[in-house]
């Protein structure tokens, strides 16, 4: 599994995203993580709304293998559905 977090640094729930992605790293759940900032990669969430198929509101945005999974809340309950982390 390979996540993706679009964010931007002043968002705490961007920073909690990322922070839950180094976790699964680092337990060897995932293959790895890419933190995408928005404002510094020049990426807007019109971009991240094509991608995702429908309209984006807030960030973090967050993509597991290329699938939609949504923000903070949705990643963390995905996590904690698939018992990724003890």
């Amino acid at each position: 599994m390979f996540v993706v977090i679009f964010g931007r640094m002043s968002c705490p729930f961007c920073v909690r995203a990322k922070q839950l992605a180094e976790q699964l790293e680092n337990a060897h759940k995932i293959e790895g993580y890419r933190y995408v900032d928005m404002p510094s990669e020049g990426v807007t969430k019109e971009d991240i709304a094509k991608t995702a198929g429908k309209p984006i509101h807030t960030v973090p945005q967050v993509f597991i293998d290329q699938n939609h999974i949504g923000g903070f809340s949705e990643f963390a309950e995905y996590v904690r559905d698939n018992d990724l982390l003890a």
